[in-house]
């Protein structure tokens, strides 16, 4: 198999992960009082799985007075897509044009199986693969979702909430392979979780990329330990 179809293959392996979530959504939005259409143009609109999910379930808690703080539940989230962005721009392409169509692709998933490639032009194959292949997916099934939520029932009973997680493990996995690697996610994992029952939405999410980002920035456990003057090579 050549390099480029296992980029495909990898790509729609996510692709199919992540939208399946879709339904999941589409029956959710609908069921805190959004209309299908309503649902749908937040799919089209927003296309942040994270930030609508926020966005429907403080809105089904509090209705219309707590729509305020749905938008800004959604837009904490949104916040790390800026950090993805800035990943992202030599890699999609210098032009104006594919920038400007980048920024609507540039998503948790998009990014994640662009840079697990080592070749740029991979990397751009990844990106706009897995990009535009969720938007599509992830709007049909937010529509297919919203339509027969009533009868699918609990999308958890289906699995459906732990696909895109599942995804997500598979693209993490194979990149711990150093010490490093793993503090930063074990770092970042403990305090999304433990921070998640106490603040709002969004905010441990943030909370985690700073801890991330003062672990990998110190590489505390990725430097070469010191070399001693009576090691093999010193002075050579």
């Amino acid at each position: 198999m050549s390099a480029e179809r296992e980029v495909w293959c990898e790509a729609l392996g996510v692709v199919l992960a992540t939208s399946a979530y879709g339904i999941s959504f589409g029956a959710l939005a609908v069921a805190s009082g959004l209309d299908v259409w309503q649902s749908c143009v937040l799919s089209l609109l927003m296309f942040t799985g994270g930030s609508q999910f926020a966005f429907v379930g403080v809105f089904a808690a509090g209705g219309f007075a707590a729509l305020p703080s749905a938008i800004a539940s959604a837009a904490l989230l949104g916040v790390r897509n800026v950090a993805y962005g800035m990943r992202m721009s030599p890699i999609v392409g210098m032009t104006p044009a594919r920038r400007v169509a980048a920024a609507h692709f540039t998503i948790d998933e998009s990014t994640a199986v662009a840079i697990s490639q080592s070749d740029p032009r991979l990397r751009q194959v990844g990106f706009w693969v897995t990009g535009i292949g969720i938007f599509v997916g992830w709007n049909a099934t937010t529509l297919i979702g919203a339509l027969v939520g009533d009868v699918l029932g609990d999308p958890k009973t289906w699995g459906l909430d732990a696909a895109a997680a599942a995804a997500f493990l598979a693209l993490l996995w194979p990149r711990l392979k150093q010490r490093q690697a793993i503090a930063v996610g074990v770092a970042a994992a403990v305090v999304a979780a433990a921070l998640t029952p106490f603040i709002m939405p969004g905010l441990p999410v943030l909370v985690a990329a700073v801890v991330a980002i003062i672990v990998g920035w110190f590489d505390w456990l990725g430097r070469d330990a010191p070399v001693g003057p009576d090691d093999p090579g010193v002075g050579s």
